[in-house]
Parts: structure tokens; sequence; C-alpha cells
């Protein structure tokens, strides 16, 4: 997905975004939420771990996603 794909998104589509670390990092780490804001430099993805802020300059890819899956019943076990 191109940035200008990316802004077009509506804000609360769920997105995985793969981004590049530094700071003393190496590599690239990956965002799955919603997003919740963009604008011309950054985009905010809402994680289950809090907001992430990412560079748009940062993004090497992303992609929509379908909603997480509803929540499983437990069963108790029988005996």
């Amino acid at each position: 997905m191109t940035p200008s794909e990316l802004r077009a998104l509506p804000l609360g589509r769920r997105l995985v975004v793969r981004y590049r670390l530094h700071d003393g990092q190496h590599g690239a780490t990956d965002a799955l939420g919603d997003l919740v804001a963009i604008d011309a430099a950054t985009c905010t993805i809402a994680t289950r771990r809090g907001a992430v802020v990412i560079p748009i300059a940062d993004i090497v890819a992303a992609k929509q996603v379908p909603p997480p899956p509803a929540p499983r019943l437990r069963q108790h076990p029988q005996h």
C-alpha cells in the first residue's frame, strides 16, 4: 500500500503496518490495530498495547486485515 493509499483509508480501518526501527534497534517490526490518525508525516495505529505513532517514511508495507475473531467460549472439561 502506498502512502497515498494509506492516507485515503477511513479512520477505524484495521491494518497491519511493517515499519523500520531506529534508536539503536535494527530491522523492522509490525503494528496491528485500528488506524486512528494520519497526516502528512505520521500515522497512528491503536494496538492492544497502546497507540503506536509511525513516521510515514519508515513504513515498509501496510495492508488491511479482517476484524479479530470473536472470543471463544471456554468449555469446562467433562469427567
